[in-house]
Parts: structure tokens; sequence; C-alpha cells
């Protein structure tokens, strides 16, 4: 009698177990912060593993995913900008001209970088970087 209770049990903690793996924000945290792209496969079917058991649980993974860019995959490329270009983009207080930056960007990249996503994560430097541009740190 006791062992078709630890056959479910033993089921369902899998299940959960890999529920909680099956999200890309824990497989691969370098993806965060993307706004857009094409959808990772893999992510989307751990993802929906989570729907066939519990659908609370796949819904959470999916909505933590895309929330965070971590369900789309990496664009391959990647795109350097001397800071020297970047310089007019900075105001004298440290603060950055965000139009001025994307028309910079655009210029050097070839792309439309969209700088007022509402998705996009912002990182702020440390007073060391900005000194090391000749920058004086705003408070």
């Amino acid at each position: 009698m006791r062992m078709p209770y630890r056959v479910v049990g033993g089921t369902l903690v899998a299940a959960l177990l890999a529920q909680l793996a099956g999200c890309g924000t824990l497989f691969w945290p370098e993806r965060r912060g993307q706004i857009e792209g094409r959808v990772d496969p893999v992510i989307a079917v751990l993802d929906a593993i989570g729907l066939l058991f519990y659908i609370i649980p796949g819904v959470i993974a999916f909505g933590v995913d895309i929330a965070t860019g971590a369900i789309y995959l990496p664009g391959g490329t990647h795109a350097q900008v001397d800071p020297a270009t970047l310089r007019p983009a900075v105001q004298p207080d440290g603060t950055v001209n965000r139009a001025r930056l994307q028309a910079i960007l655009q210029q050097q990249l070839g792309r439309h970088l969209p700088l007022d996503d509402p998705r996009l994560i912002e990182h702020r430097g440390s007073p060391e970087q900005l000194a090391a541009y000749g920058l004086v740190p705003a408070a």
C-alpha cells in the first residue's frame, strides 16, 4: 500500500524540480535584459512542461522568462563603440542625454536601439569609471 504513495510522491517531486529548473532565468542568467528576439524553443518547452503538471507554475515560469528576456535567444552579434564617440551624449553633470546617445549609437552601429523601452535594464557606473572618462559624478 505504501508503494503507490511513494511512486506518486516521487513523480510529483520530480515534476516540481523539473519545473523549477525549467526557468530560463536560472539556466541562462546572462540572457536577462534582452528586449526582443527569437524565442528559445528549449526554454519554451521546459516552461510548457510546467503547464502540463500545474497551470500556475507554468504561467509563472513563462511570465518570469518573458519579463526578464531570458526566453529569447542571444542575437549572436556584439557591437562595440569607442567611449570617446559617446562623450557628446554625456552632459557635464554626468547624466546621459538619451536622444543624443540613441542618435550616436544608430550612426555607429547602423541599428535602432529602443532606449526608451520600459523593459530596458540600466546599469549605473561607479565613480571610478566616471573619473576615468573625466566626468564628475552627480549626487
